[in-house]
């Protein structure tokens, strides 16, 4: 009986090959473009928490009130950074200051996050592309990335907040399409900033066999600071960003679900309006609706799939070439994905065969013969 509803739903589908093959490609579009929506809202929440990931430490401190890294200033109260160090279960604390900065790079305005730090103590890059850390406060490590979008090489000068700075080093995994990273010494960064001695954070590294959770409330006991895990910094920077960009993404996947589904679901209903008499015939001579049913769902079910399996290679292929031409842009498929998308055709199957199933189940016989 299986075997039977396959191959008249093949039938079915084979009758007009044209309209099948646009049917497909239609659904396999809308595959496409859900998989690589949703590989960039994860690959932009990857970028969001890139610095956060790499950093050293498993705690992050702040000024008092700050909970998120990349959505606000924070200076620390002058002495934080030795009592944080004094603090129980601290091995230790490494400062930095940070700033969201315009730079002006070919005449074009472009926002960077820019990082100071010690080279000897971390916080800076974790992946250097090519070139060294910066050894004076005239050096700088500039976003790979950033840097070719604006024709930048080992050597080239590049003026930040009025400044003439060296590059020496090219940064990789610190680029995003909304901002990119770049990294001076945490004393050039007070220079640029005029602020001799500040801090924004200390990166705080624990000692062994104590839990995070625990010199977190130590650390928080004092004034004037807010110490956070980094896991919970990572989530407040998302939810802040998130919140912005990650909404309207859900909406355009969803709308090219819908349209896959509105897809799929004429074909299917095209199909089985034009196969009516042959319908009409098989239920005069005795087979119920659940025969009727299973081939307009196996009708569904193999141009969803086809569309499915096509679509995702479309969305490697195309989220390659994107990534190739426009690095800035992260698009990443989870391990999930596949199984995702797999439900995505399946859901599209089934909601589109309900329509024509319902035609199929109010078909009388007589009123077939009878035209």
């Amino acid at each position: 009986m299986y075997d039977n509803n396959v191959s008249l739903a093949i039938r079915n589908l084979l009758k007009d090959k044209t309209r099948l093959a646009l049917s497909i490609g239609g659904i396999a579009l809308a595959i496409m473009l859900i998989l690589i929506l949703d590989g960039f809202r994860a690959g932009m929440f990857r970028q969001i928490t890139a610095y956060v990931d790499h950093s050293t430490g498993s705690i992050i401190v702040a000024q008092e009130g700050v909970n998120n890294l990349l959505g606000i200033s924070s200076i620390l109260p002058l002495g934080a950074t030795s009592t944080v160090k004094k603090a129980e279960g601290v091995a230790d604390a490494v400062p930095i200051l940070s700033q969201f900065v315009i730079l002006d790079l070919h005449g074009k305005k472009q926002p960077a996050y820019m990082v100071g730090y010690s080279p000897a103590r971390g916080g800076g890059p974790w992946r250097l592309a090519a070139g060294r850390e910066p050894s004076s406060d005239r050096e700088v490590v500039f976003d790979r990335v950033l840097a070719e979008r604006h024709e930048i090489q080992l050597g080239s000068t590049v003026e930040i907040l009025d400044k003439d700075f060296t590059v020496v080093g090219l940064s990789d995994g610190t680029a995003s399409w909304m901002t990119s990273f770049f990294f001076v010494r945490k004393t050039a960064a007070e220079d640029l900033l005029l602020a001799p001695g500040a801090t924004s954070f200390l990166l705080v590294t624990i000692e062994d066999g104590i839990a995070p959770e625990v010199v977190r409330d130590r650390i928080n006991r004092q004034s004037g600071v807010n110490a956070s895990l980094k896991s919970d910094i990572a989530a407040n920077d998302l939810k802040l960003f998130g919140r912005y960009f990650s909404a309207p993404i859900q909406l355009m996947s969803g709308i090219a679900f819908l349209v896959g589904t509105l897809v799929v679901g004429l074909v299917i209903y095209t199909a089985t309006v034009e196969r009516r008499r042959e319908y009409g015939v098989l239920k005069a001579i005795g087979a119920r609706n659940g025969l009727l049913y299973r081939v307009v769902a196996t009708q569904a079910l193999i141009a969803a799939l086809s569309g499915t399996i096509i679509g995702v290679g479309l969305a490697f292929a195309v989220s390659e070439w994107i990534m190739a031409v426009r690095p800035q842009f992260l698009i990443v498929f989870e391990s999930f994905n596949a199984a995702q998308t797999i439900l995505i055709g399946l859901s599209m199957a089934l909601i589109a065969a309900l329509f024509p199933a319902r035609m199929l189940a109010e078909l009388a016989p007589a009123e077939v013969f009878r035209k």
